[in-house]
């Protein structure tokens, strides 16, 4: 491969479309000519590349292969323009809190009885999440294999659109400044690059409180060269056995449309196309499967033909266990998502969300830590039924505003090292799959959690916090109302029979950093070409063994662009080669 033709590749492409104002797209929405809804699509057609998954890698993906290709981007979901709930920071939470069969947002619980969600609309996990946007170690990079400069050129590429310096007000200051205090330095500003210590991060919400996705990515493509579909959702991708060989070769896929009408959408005759699936954690490895490639005894109790016997389709899934606590407060929290994060050395990473609005909105409905969106921590996972979850919501319609006013202060553990698996239900793509993380299972997951609540419980009580914490032993009738909340508080000292290892197991629930399924040297290899077949990648955070830094969106949006570049680059060299 020539290092230094892609790299001029990228750096010419990179200056492309930066006229565009984000600012636009957020109020208004862009007006993509090629997006359309997959009733219009033709039964059969044909293009160079096939991406299957328009979300937080397929968007940044499809923009830079249009450059010279044809591109197909098909999404099951709809587009997160218009939708205020998606756009506007005062909603966060309402399209996690929707369980509509059309909501961008749809929920699954996994087989160890956490709430999760996985997306359901063009940009993918960006149009859902918390916002924070934070780039992954160098040593990550360097253990994928990943070009350094290359990853910076794409970082920057999609930072041009997407990613801001938030506006840090006294709630999240405090919060910094008790990690510090606390001995979480040095105090490394505003950065968007993950360095030990603590940092204020990135965040995909625009001073105006506008949300900027992988879509507006888009934005990059070249529009003749680049189809997008909506509300297509792909049944299987299409295998060919060519003459005289045995090795299977992806040439197509089948997708139904809202009225389920099927279509056919082909590749074009070439050595070089190919179908990318960009499904997902959940949805990559869910498709392969559906489509034959996978474990044979498990596709053929699905009634599956097997291409190819691949039983490490589905393996190494995991999720990142969060833990949070409630802090009360006697004086107003401004409304924030994540924006201060104290990355640890002993492999925890402790951050804060705070308002009496929790982000706006009514809080009992939107708020990051709603029982509405599943996140119910003060009952065991295997516990939170829906009449257990019920039972949460009415509690906490029955609270008084004043309730609400406080924050959280939570930890994620990096990795985990703790991994499961994920198995076909059905057969049908819009079912759920069954998916098991094993929250904790090595010790080392429980250790990490211990010692970042216990980082946690000292940044409450440092100083640097005391003008948002109550004086406890007063115990006013705000605390003894929220001690009944469905929300976490500080959990019990050391004479109570409930150690810090229970209680990260009982209130352990998710931040949706969920990955793993397709990895790399298990199901595709480090060109993301899956492994035994032919003109097929995966191409998304399926693909990673551990979680990138304090939120994976950043480095899922750079992979798209990177593979991007390489993949044209590479395709553009043998081109003028012959």
């Amino acid at each position: 491969m020539d290092i230094g033709r892609w790299r001029l590749f990228a750096a010419a492409l990179s200056g492309i479309f930066i006229f565009f104002s984000p600012f636009s797209v957020a109020e208004r929405g862009p007006n993509y000519s090629f997006m359309h809804d997959a009733t219009t699509a033709p039964d059969i057609s044909h293009y160079d590349y096939i991406i299957v998954g328009g979300g937080t890698t397929g968007c940044p993906l499809a923009a830079t292969l249009s450059q010279n290709y044809s591109v197909l981007l098909l999404e099951r979901g709809s587009s997160p323009y218009g939708n205020p709930n998606i756009t506007n920071l005062s909603a966060f939470g309402a399209a996690l809190s929707n369980l509509s069969p059309t909501s961008p947002s749809q929920r699954f619980i996994s087989e160890d009885g956490v709430i999760n969600s996985r997306a359901r609309v063009l940009g993918g996990g960006s149009c859902l999440n918390a916002g924070f946007y934070t780039r992954a170690a160098p040593n990550y990079v360097r253990e994928a294999g990943w070009d350094g400069r290359l990853v910076n050129e794409s970082y920057q590429w999609v930072e041009r659109v997407v990613a801001f310096e938030p506006h840090v007000g006294q709630w999240q200051s405090a919060v910094r400044d008790g990690l510090l205090e606390v001995g979480v330095g040095p105090n490394n500003g505003f950065t968007y690059d993950h360095i030990v210590g603590t940092k204020v991060g990135g965040t995909i919400f625009d001073r105006a409180g506008h949300r900027h996705t992988a879509a507006d990515l888009l934005q990059y493509a070249n529009p003749t060269g680049l189809t997008v579909l909506l509300h297509a959702t792909v049944h299987k991708v299409l295998f060919r056995t060519k003459v005289g060989r045995q090795r299977p070769s992806a040439h197509g896929v089948a997708f139904r449309d809202t009225a389920g009408v099927r279509h056919t959408a082909y590749l074009k005759n070439g050595p070089k196309s190919e179908i990318i699936i960009s499904s997902g954690a959940l949805g990559s490895p869910q498709l392969l499967m559906i489509s034959g490639v996978g474990p044979a005894q498990h596709l053929q109790a699905h009634n599956i033909t097997v291409v190819l016997d691949q039983p490490m389709v589905g393996q190494g899934m995991a999720d990142n266990p969060m833990n949070s606590i409630f802090i009360p407060s006697p004086n107003s929290v401004e409304v924030s998502l994540i924006e201060v994060v104290g990355i640890t050395s002993f492999g925890s990473y402790i951050e804060a969300a705070g308002g009496e609005n929790f982000a706006g909105g009514n809080p009992r409905d939107y708020g990051m830590f709603s029982p509405k969106i599943g996140q119910l921590a003060t009952v065991p996972p295997k516990k939170r039924t829906p009449e257990a979850l019920a039972r949460a919501v009415q509690l906490m319609d029955s609270l008084e505003d004043s309730a609400f006013r406080g924050g959280f202060i939570l930890e994620k553990i990096m990795g985990p090292v703790s991994t499961g698996h994920l198995e076909l239900r059905t057969r049908n793509p819009n079912d759920n799959p069954s998916v098991t993380f094993n929250y904790f299972k090595e010790p080392i997951d429980l250790q990490r959690c211990v010692q970042g609540i216990s980082t946690i419980e000292k940044i409450i009580e440092s100083k640097s916090f005391s003008s948002f914490r109550y004086d406890y032993l007063s115990v006013p009738t705000l605390l003894n109302m929220t001690l009944n909340a469905p929300i976490n508080l500080l959990p019990k000292h050391a004479n109570s029979t409930t150690s810090l290892e229970q209680f990260c197991k009982d209130t352990v629930t998710t931040i949706w950093h969920y990955h793993g399924g397709c990895q790399v040297g298990r199901v595709v290899d480090t060109d993301y070409k899956v492994l035994g077949v032919d003109a097929l990648r995966v191409v998304d955070g399926s693909t990673f063994k551990s979680s990138p830094g304090t939120n994976p969106q950043a480095t899922v949006m750079m992979l798209g662009r990177y593979m991007g570049v390489r993949i044209l680059s590479e395709r553009l060299a043998t081109e003028e080669s012959k």
